[in-house]
């Protein structure tokens, strides 16, 4: 149950930092925030990567082994890089529809998951 509660977690971590770290590039098209400097874009994103860290902080701290979760740290560490390219390339379809995901990120998409199945070899 703390595999799954820790990378639940993560993955709600990972849509509040994307959001924080490149949703303000699409701030120009909202009224809104058309005229918005950079300071006020800046604590946006600050106010945003806040609730990261609400949901950052205890998924390592419930999925650590040495709290008593089923993860390593090289592990947790493994398993949020590749939550969050998952999260950026979904993101980056649905909201960048000028961005396209080509044959050379499927190929770095398949070595992070030989990453993952080295990185939790016994």
């Amino acid at each position: 149950m703390k595999s799954f509660l820790t990378i639940g977690l993560l993955v709600l971590s990972n849509v509040f930092m994307t959001l924080a770290w490149y949703g303000h590039l699409k701030f120009k098209e909202l009224k809104w925030f058309e005229n918005a400097g950079l300071i006020t874009i800046i604590l946006i994103s600050w106010g945003l990567a806040l609730f990261e860290y609400f949901f950052q902080v205890p998924a390592n701290k419930i999925g650590y082994t040495g709290n008593g979760g089923p993860f390593s740290l090289m592990q947790l560490k493994v398993i949020q890089e590749v939550i969050t390219l998952v999260v950026f390339v979904i993101f980056s379809m649905l909201f960048f529809k000028n961005e396209t995901f080509r044959w050379n990120h499927a190929v770095g998409f398949i070595f992070l998951i030989l990453a993952v199945y080295f990185i939790f070899k016994k």
